[in-house]
């Protein structure tokens, strides 16, 4: 009767405790494998200035790294063992991935000055060929490398976890793979929810370590649970508390060390970084001897945004011919720009008011209040460089994506006399439709019929269908387009894109100007005639450049080809 009782019990499967820790396990184990595809990702996207294309390649090839995973689970003899070992590794691996991968590339990015230094070499002549270079070449692919290999480990999860149910049950598991699917998908989404509202701001080292720290969680629940089925288990319990100070050193001390290894990638001393929800922030100082000020450079996810040498040149052009070709400078929107620099050039036309649409409120603090963590030279130059231009309360900050933040600005009924666009280049698909022909339109409703809009255009010779594309795609949205270019040294020949919706073209409205309305340090009204100037043939196959349409990502892929080979990019 007993023995009936026992196999009765058995075919309703394993007990409902156990049953509901190998769910949980298994939804928890969901949760850490998506959030690790996002670090990987994420790190090559941000400190390794890859395009964003990285991150739906790191996505592909941990799929299917999963899916050999979950072949090569077949051949693993005690699903219990194995599956306790597994993640055991798994939380080892995922915690040092981004550590090891930051030291290999920094230290990558070393090497020439360290074999300069070594043989006696002068500061021009660092090698950068040869072995170096080939080293250097490769280890921007470390982070797909662990992709692979976190795949190949992840996958193995689900069949193990199958199995042990199965061994539980005794017999076959009525909606096994279901049940199991079932937790593993709901733990994914969680774990994306998670990644969104809470590590997406985080140190990625400090991020990968906590995320580490369920898999060891994981990991030890299963083996205090089924210890008497686990061969070696106070083994591999020695190894999980092991693994813990691992861990614990690496949340308290790994983001200081990733951020040194991270730093070697920079030509400058790295003197301040922070990660937002939204990008990486580095700043680095060069001092320059001779009695002159430090050089401040600022890099957003690994490129740079703006020099202290020479950002005035910069956005000299981008706001000056802008506002002269306008015919009134009372009410100005600026689309970007959270650095304020531009909005110190714009003071000069004494504006009665300025809307600035930027989607990175912790940006637009580090240039408004920088923290106090902040070096003290740091903070006093970034409010000399914009004037501390968000103090002043003729500035309205609208924290909010462009593509929607325009609509509630034309909903208003809004017009404004000047839009000046201060973007990053379209080096990501969410910036790509901030360059399209809709957005272009939905800023055309903003302007005033004698007023001008300029768009920051990236490089007319390094990116010539790039900068080509901004101006058609202007034009197809409504607009009379001229582009213009100068050198910033820090960036080389540079371009801007300036449309107006009515009356003469932009260049006609500034040809006559004999001296600039306003003071500048550099900017003359023979500069800005002379910008204006390309070399003979420079649009003669303007035809075979398509406009932007929204939805097309063509400016992205246009800029992907362009830069791909100066970005440091990894490309299947």
């Amino acid at each position: 009767m007993a023995e009936n009782t026992m196999q009765a019990k058995s075919r309703r499967g394993p007990h409902w405790f156990d049953d509901a820790l190998l769910l949980g396990i298994m939804g928890i184990l969901a949760a850490c494998g998506l959030i690790y595809e996002y670090l990987l990702s994420h790190y090559a996207g941000r400190v390794l200035g890859a395009l964003e294309a990285a991150i739906y390649t790191m996505i592909g090839l941990m799929i299917v790294s999963m899916g050999f995973g979950a072949f090569a689970a077949r051949h693993i003899k005690s699903a219990f063992t194995g599956f306790a070992i597994l993640e055991l590794t798994v939380a080892l691996m995922g915690s040092l991935a981004i550590l090891v991968t930051a030291a290999i590339i920094g230290f990558g990015h070393a090497l020439p000055k360290i074999v300069a230094e070594t043989l006696g070499l002068p500061p021009d002549q660092l090698p950068n060929g040869g072995f170096i270079g080939d080293f250097q070449e490769w280890a921007v692919y470390l982070p797909y490398v662990w992709g692979v290999l976190l795949g190949l480990m992840i996958g193995m999860e689900i069949p193990l976890i199958a199995r042990v149910r199965q061994a539980l049950s005794q017999e076959h598991l009525l909606h096994n793979a279901g049940t199991i699917y079932g937790a593993d998908y709901i733990g994914a989404g969680i774990g994306a929810a998670i990644w969104v509202a809470f590590m997406l701001a985080l140190d990625t080292q400090l991020a990968a370590s906590l995320t580490a720290a369920f898999n060891l969680l994981a990991g030890l629940l299963f083996i205090l649970r089924f210890r008497k089925r686990i061969k070696a288990a106070k083994w591999l319990l020695l190894g999980h508390s092991f693994a813990a100070g691992v861990l614990l050193l690496l949340a308290i001390k790994g983001p200081f060390w990733e951020q040194s290894f991270n730093n070697l990638l920079y030509q400058d001393n790295v003197i301040y970084a922070k990660a937002t929800r939204f990008q990486q922030i580095n700043f680095t100082e060069r001092l320059m001897g001779n009695k002159l000020p430090p050089a401040y450079s600022l890099y957003l996810n690994g490129r740079l945004q703006f020099s202290s040498i020479d950002e005035h040149i910069y956005h000299a052009y981008l706001v000056h011919p802008t506002m002269a070709a306008s015919a009134r400078h009372d009410n100005i929107l600026v689309i970007g720009g959270g650095d304020g620099l531009a909005l110190k050039q714009i003071f000069k036309w004494q504006p009665k008011h300025i809307t600035l649409v930027d989607l990175d409120a912790e940006m637009i603090k580090l240039f408004s209040d920088p923290p106090e963590e902040m070096p003290q030279r740091l903070r006093q130059a970034l409010l000399k460089l914009n004037g501390n231009a968000f103090h002043d309360p003729r500035v309205h900050v609208m924290i909010d994506d462009a593509f929607n933040g325009v609509d509630k600005l034309i909903a208003k009924g809004e017009k404004y006399d000047t839009v000046i666009v201060d973007l990053p280049d379209p080096s990501h698909p969410d910036l790509n439709k901030l360059y399209s022909d809709m957005f272009y339109r939905k800023l055309g409703q903003l302007l005033s019929a004698d007023g001008a809009i300029t768009i920051q255009s990236t490089s007319p010779y390094h990116a010539t269908k790039a900068f080509l594309s901004v101006g058609k795609t202007l034009a197809a949205a409504g607009f009379d387009v001229k582009q213009y270019h100068h050198n910033v040294p820090s960036f080389g020949e540079w371009g801007w894109t300036i449309g107006t919706l009515q009356g003469q073209n932009a260049e006609q409205r500034l040809w006559p100007m004999q001296e600039l309305p306003v003071p500048d340090s550099w900017l003359t009204p023979d500069l800005v005639r002379a910008s204006f100037a390309f070399p003979k043939g420079f649009y003669s196959k303007l035809d075979q450049v398509k406009v932007n349409e929204l939805g097309s990502m063509q400016l992205y892929h246009y800029h992907l080809q362009a830069w791909k080979d100066t970005q440091g990019i990894a490309t299947f």
